[in-house]
């Protein structure tokens, strides 16, 4: 009999299949003598939609709700259905004896596998394969080491619970407000407290109110700072200074000396990624996790990237010279030589510890070598971070002395301090790139200070907190007082939801909330916009992933809450108004259309939810401006887009993609298909480039 192998991926069953010398292809599989290999698509089946229970919950209609069906069913993805057919039609062959759950080795993961061979009414008995990198040896160490699949039927179960609570809140939730508002308003146990972080932000900003404060410096070789610290009392400082004035001499009082340790920062987890890659390259959360994928799925040179952890296993020390010989190309090759030969892998408690590793260790790289020239430049940044972070660990701190000194100058006393470098230690690995703060004051080493050159007053004002970027938004919802937001697989999806439905808006690098955004939070009911409950969702999840709670009694708890909630929605005596309308009509219906801001740009929407016509009034392209170098926009539709910088320079779009094509006539064919090739990997798909790619380069 043979064994069907499940991946999540066709590019994963396509490593899996030869490495299980599978060589015989199919239409949507590849079969060897022991097992065939097939793959979803992602999800091939999904819980079906309301209308799919009964034909007048296709029209919204706020008298339905609550949607409340006894049983949620599933539904073959119609985009789908074809590869849904073929691996239903292996499960079923009559030489199959068994499975071996294959697709991602997490939570969601888990669903896409288990939703498949429920559809499917599929009985054989499974095998899972749980594995954190996808090179050639991962996957058979993998298969030497298959657990049982019933170990695993907690997780599935937990994530089918939550799947099945989103959907009875979700869509209760988002459906009631909808029409009781007539606006697309849409709403999440996740979604919406992120949203009411950012909302919370800003009213902290508007509420602030800056205060003037003061202090008083001293220059005598080295800046020395008043011991009074900062001081709202304008009058008690200049009453300080004026006793101060004519001193010219000081007496130093105290000198301390430190030697003091930085250790290497522990590696990186999906949200520290994300975070870092925000905050030196711009990159989107949803971005990284996008890059994170390739380098894991394509390139096989990071560990599976959906982790939670910054620390690896025990098991996991014994492989790292082999991931340092494989990552061991320029820039590397020198620090990771330095490593092997300095015999510097010691596991120690900064970088390893299993009780800190759940489902999976920290991102790392694999033992599949590195071509760092087939990694596009984005691709390469984030390999960078990661290469960069995993080197740093095996290096020793970085040493500094700490010099602390106080001054007596007349009555008052000041101090200063300052730090020497004693040794590197892992900053070394960084070539400077690390935020660095060295300070090389001098220090007196007798009882006087050398003149005091000047004495005055310095003034400054508080700021308010500021306003949340993604960075900073990933930091919050990670660390949220109450409970932890999402999950590093959901946060960026989370982000951008917020984004596609308009509740959000960027200012610059800053994300601030918009009227569509501020006025659902007045809508809803007060828990829905707390973190409490989705803390308590997540907590109850754990509980019924690790078989200590029943799916189903959780699940009784979700529908009396979303009977409550929507009987809450319902007698809401709050109102809705659009303030973004503009004088353009929907070319579909005719109504006025609303003007809202994507991350890529202005567009047109109608506010009928059952038109939703759009139309692009401005997107941003990854194209610089040849005046100034910022990115370029285009606007207006077909024949009248022109491309537009804020510094004033204007083409129409033709004379755009005629430059463009001059500057690409002075490269040869395989030149130009290279960059296209990367463009096509770097950007996203509606940037400018796109119009290019069917051109003849001659």
């Amino acid at each position: 009999m043979k064994t069907v192998v499940l991946a999540e991926k066709p590019s994963v069953g396509k490593d899996i299949a030869r490495v299980l010398k599978c060589t015989k292809p199919g239409n949507g599989y590849i079969e060897g003598q022991n097992h065939i290999v097939t793959w979803a698509l992602g999800h091939l089946v999904t819980l079906a939609d309301p209308e799919d229970y009964n034909k007048d919950y296709k029209s919204w209609n706020i008298d339905h709700l609550p949607i409340m069906p006894e049983r949620l069913r599933l539904t073959v993805i119609p985009q789908t259905s074809k590869q849904y057919k073929t691996v239903k039609g292996i499960l079923t062959r009559k030489d199959v004896g068994s499975i071996v759950i294959a697709t991602d080795a997490g939570r969601e993961g888990e669903l896409v596998a288990r939703w498949i061979i429920e559809m499917a009414k599929c009985k054989l008995p499974i095998k899972r394969l749980w594995i954190s990198s996808v090179t050639d040896k991962a996957i058979r160490d993998g298969f030497n080491m298959l657990r049982d699949g019933r170990e695993y039927e907690a997780l599935g179960d937990s994530a089918k619970a939550r799947a099945e609570a989103d959907w009875l809140v979700g869509i209760n939730a988002t459906r009631c407000l909808t029409t009781k508002f007539n606006s697309p308003l849409s709403c999440g146990r996740v979604q919406t407290p992120t949203l009411a972080i950012i909302v919370k932000r800003e009213e902290e900003i508007r509420k602030f109110v800056p205060q003037p404060y003061y202090g008083i410096t001293a220059a005598a070789g080295l800046t020395l700072t008043w011991d009074g610290g900062r001081c709202f009392d304008k009058a008690k400082v200049e009453t300080v200074l004026a006793s101060l004035r004519n001193i010219n001499e000081g007496t130093v009082t105290e000198v301390k000396k430190n030697v003091k340790k930085q250790y290497p920062p522990k590696l990186y987890d999906l949200t520290e990624l994300q975070r870092d890659a925000n905050k030196r390259y711009g990159y989107s959360p949803k971005e990284t996790s996008q890059l994170m994928q390739r380098l894991y799925e394509e390139h096989k040179v990071l560990t599976y990237p959906r982790t939670d952890s910054r620390y690896i296993s025990a098991d996991i020390v014994p492989t790292i010279p082999e991931r340092l010989k494989a990552m061991s190309a320029p820039p590397y090759a020198k620090l990771c030589a330095q490593v092997l030969r300095g015999g510097q892998i010691k596991a120690n408690s900064n970088f390893v510890d299993d009780t800190k590793v759940s489902d999976h260790h920290a991102i790392i790289p694999t033992e599949h070598p590195v071509d760092l020239n087939a990694l596009g430049d984005r691709e390469r940044k984030i390999y960078d971070l990661v290469a960069t972070r995993f080197l740093a660990v095996f290096f020793p701190p970085f040493e500094y002395e700490q010099v602390s000194l106080k001054a007596k100058i007349g009555s008052e006393t000041f101090s200063a301090k300052g730090r020497t470098v004693i040794s590197q230690g892992y900053r070394a690995v960084y070539h400077g790139d690390e935020d660095d703060e060295d300070e090389t004051q001098p220090v007196a080493h007798t009882d006087r200070l050398p003149p005091v050159t000047s004495i005055k007053m310095t003034e400054g004002r508080t700021a308010p907190p500021p306003l949340y970027n993604e960075a900073t938004l990933l930091s919050a919802m990670e660390n949220d007082k109450v409970a932890a937001l999402g999950t590093v697989a959901t946060r960026a999806d989370i982000i951008e939801k917020l984004f596609d439905n308009f509740m959000l808006e960027k200012r610059g690098k800053d994300i601030v909330s918009t009227s569509k955004g501020r006025q659902l939070l007045t809508l809803i009911p007060p828990d829905l916009k707390s973190p409490e409950l989705t803390g308590a969702w997540e907590q109850k999840l754990s509980a019924i992933s690790k078989g200590k709670l029943n799916k189903n009694v959780f699940l009784q708890d979700i529908r009396k809450y979303t009977n409550t909630l929507i009987r809450e929605i319902k007698e809401s005596t709050a109102a809705f108004r659009h303030d973004n309308l503009s004088s353009t009509k929907c070319p579909k219906c005719g109504m006025f259309m609303l003007q809202v801001k994507g991350k890529k740009g202005e567009m047109l929407v109608c506010q009928d939810r059952e038109c939703n016509s759009r139309m692009n009034v401005s997107l941003s392209i990854r194209s610089k401006c040849p005046r100034c170098h910022k990115y370029l926009n285009i606007t207006g539709e077909g024949e009248k887009r022109m491309v537009t910088c804020t510094c004033g320079h204007r083409e129409k779009f033709s004379a755009f993609e005629s430059r463009k094509k001059e500057q690409r006539n002075s490269m040869n064919k395989r030149e130009v298909q290279a960059y296209l090739n990367k463009q096509q990997k770097d950007e996203p798909a509606n940037n400018a480039f796109a119009a290019l790619k069917g051109l003849k380069f001659d």
